[in-house]
């Protein structure tokens, strides 16, 4: 079971379209999807760029990130959103698998590998963007306590998911948590890995 959860490779298991997958390609600033419409699928990134942007009550447009391959995005329907809370836009020509909810949700149950990367790149993404990591090139404290249920509800897990990767990452030097929580920048390598090293025993260097 370890070697197959070591050699899962996400994008041959979704490449395989079938009930509730489908794959599409766009053109640039073609919009993918609408922030106030319902929220029923997860999307996979094959190629190019996704520019995922929010418009505040006063009308105002914020970039709030720029995802590329092998990322995915739209798993709000997973944490119990029932409408976009987001814009989803082609930044370049790009081809994007759509996964009904029903659909990655057996897999996330069937697919044991599937569900520890899937929760892993969620959460380290998440940590990231909480500690405004990239702004200073460094790592950074996040000073407001944030649960480990918040963060639970964020990525559309359960609390004990997250304490095991949290402490699997804390274990590798990814993080450091003692009443604050420290975000590394080795962290990104879950994000920017298919096969993140969360299964490692060695410690990985702090920058």
């Amino acid at each position: 079971m370890k070697r197959t959860a070591l050699t899962f490779d996400p994008k041959d298991f979704l490449a395989k379209v079938g009930s509730g997958r489908t794959i599409a390609k766009y053109r640039k600033n073609h919009k993918v999807f609408v922030q106030g419409e319902p929220a029923d699928s997860v999307f996979y990134i094959l190629s190019g760029e996704i520019k995922v942007t929010v418009v505040s009550e006063q009308g105002r447009e914020a970039v709030i990130a720029i995802l590329g391959r092998d990322e995915f995005f739209g798993e709000g329907c997973l944490a119990g959103q029932k409408k976009r809370m987001s814009t989803a836009i082609t930044h370049t020509e790009s081809e994007i698998m759509r996964i009904e909810k029903p659909a990655i949700m057996a897999a996330l149950r069937e697919q044991p590998a599937f569900s520890g990367l899937f929760v892993a790149q969620r959460l380290a993404r998440t940590l990231l963007l909480l500690a405004n990591f990239g702004k200073e090139g460094k790592p950074e404290t996040i000073i407001s306590k944030v649960s480990q249920e918040t963060l639970a509800e964020m990525i559309g897990t359960t609390r004990s998911r997250v304490s095991f990767f949290m402490n699997k990452f804390r274990k590798l030097g990814f993080i450091k948590y003692n009443g604050t929580l420290e975000v590394h920048s080795s962290l990104l390598s879950v994000v920017l890995s298919d096969h993140p090293p969360i299964k490692k025993k060695s410690p990985a260097r702090n920058p």
